[in-house]
């Protein structure tokens, strides 16, 4: 009985890169991945905001019961918040992606180093280096 090897999958299904030995880093190749990955990210968000307005016109029937309104208003409000960082998060993928046609991409905005594939694809918006983000976050703590 052959077992069938589990594959990982990143945002949309796509597969983590897999570099390819003495391979350039932010090659061509490597810039298409990141794309597939921030388009994909930027239209399941997209998607989510669809689910959310078409939500929030379906379920705005006028409710007797106070309580029941009050339920209704909040969950509308933690969505709208929840959608308004979404918003944000779609602005900096745009960002990004406008950022992928230059050479800037994939480094340390701080300190010009190589953010390396497996931290990208984490996090395909990240501008610095784990050693400067992890700077950064102590200096936010410190103040």
């Amino acid at each position: 009985m052959a077992t069938a090897k589990k594959q990982s999958t990143l945002f949309g299904g796509i597969a983590p890169y897999k570099p390819k030995k003495g391979e350039e880093y932010m090659n061509e190749h490597q810039k298409k991945h990141f794309e597939g990955i921030l388009l994909a990210w930027k239209h399941q968000l997209m998607e989510e905001v669809d689910r959310t307005v078409h939500h929030m016109q379906d379920e705005t029937a006028n409710l007797p019961d106070p309580s029941d309104r009050a339920t209704l208003e909040e969950e509308f409000s933690l969505e709208l918040r929840t959608r308004d960082r979404e918003r944000k998060l779609i602005g900096k993928i745009d960002k990004t992606l406008h950022g992928l046609e230059g050479e800037e991409y994939g480094y340390c905005e701080s300190c010009g180093i190589e953010i390396g594939i497996r931290r990208l694809e984490a996090r395909p918006t990240a501008t610095l280096c784990i050693d400067c983000k992890e700077l950064e976050e102590i200096k936010e703590k410190s103040t």
